[in-house]
């Protein structure tokens, strides 16, 4: 049997599961038609809307399967959300990846095997619309393309329960939605040791921005720095907007070289949008960095509360440098 391989942004996955609190809950009927929709179109004993949580897969809906959850080591779907396509396994018994799996040689008994993986908008996979079969079968396109919409549903379904944690105009997290990410990933940081920095943006000279050129060109000028970060970060770090123009970012398992390399990258990112565009204005920043300490942040407030001061700071020095000398 193989264990499935971790995803690479496992700690930001994670984050973004928790952040639904999902996990654990009643079942719903949004979730439960699917399953019972995909039962019968496909004509198999069990469908499920699987969720990949740290150490198991938990099921939000299961049609035909009295079992709530297994361990993630056995799980199929935790395989299926390493890739962006369907995984389909005709047939167990001839797959080295499972013919030895105790969900094949024991209750279940799966034999056929077909997961979508469930992506929302920061592109983590959470987890899986899939089918099982006692029986070995395979699905043609036009059966990959019914279950790829029946996913996309159930997607759907799992972006409802984020809008209430995204910024509407930079798509990025909001404040609620930062902070419920950000304690996430600092747990798991803390749990496996791993060190961390947050960022503090400030943009310089914004409300000018606003005042000569009208709110849709600050609302442009937000988007651009949004979109510069989405580029510029790691696929496993936090990033999100407070409000205004502030921004932050949270890298895990990142040391101040890394750190460095970031920032540096997101300077060369954004000198290389300011010289392509033609607005009359340069996009411009405050940043204010933080490294992690476990002794003194227990909280992602606590965080945010020394990375906003640091971004004062910095601030505060670039105006004094700025001011002309008598």
């Amino acid at each position: 049997m193989h264990v499935p391989p971790t995803p690479s942004n496992e700690i930001a996955r994670i984050a973004t599961l928790r952040a639904l609190h999902i996990l654990d809950t009643s079942p719903e009927e949004r979730f439960d038609r699917l399953t019972r929709l995909a039962k019968r179109l496909f004509d198999v004993p069990i469908a499920l809307v699987s969720l990949v949580d740290t150490n198991r897969q938990w099921f939000k809906s299961c049609a035909g399967l009295t079992a709530r959850e297994t361990s993630r080591d056995v799980s199929f779907c935790a395989h299926a959300i390493l890739d962006d396509d369907i995984l389909m396994v005709p047939d167990t018994l001839a797959d080295e990846r499972f013919h030895d799996n105790p969900l094949v040689t024991d209750d279940p008994n799966i034999r056929f095997y077909a997961g979508c993986p469930l992506t929302v908008a920061n592109g983590s996979k959470l987890g899986t619309l899939c089918l099982i079969d006692v029986k070995p079968r395979g699905l043609d396109d036009e059966e990959r393309a019914l279950l790829r919409d029946l996913a996309h549903m159930a997607e759907q379904e799992l972006a409802a329960l984020q809008l209430a944690t995204l910024d509407d105009l930079t798509l990025l997290s909001n404040r609620r939605g930062f902070e419920a990410l950000a304690q996430h990933a600092l747990n798991v940081c803390k749990r496996m040791e791993k060190s961390a920095s947050l960022l503090f943006f400030d943009l310089n000279d914004f409300k000018q921005i606003n005042d000569t050129l009208g709110h849709a060109e600050g609302d442009r000028a937000l988007q651009t720095f949004a979109e510069v970060l989405r580029t510029a970060l790691r696929e496993s770090d936090v990033i999100g907007r407070l409000g205004g123009d502030e921004f932050v970012a949270l890298l895990t398992d990142a040391d101040s070289a890394e750190t460095q390399q970031v920032t540096q990258r997101l300077t060369q990112l954004l000198d290389a949008r300011n010289a392509e565009a033609r607005r009359g204005y340069q996009i411009r920043y405050s940043v204010g960095q933080t490294a992690y300490d476990p002794a003194h942040h227990g909280s992602i407030a606590e965080l945010l509360a020394a990375a906003d001061a640091a971004m004062y700071s910095h601030k505060q020095a670039s105006k004094a440098r700025a001011m002309p000398r008598g």
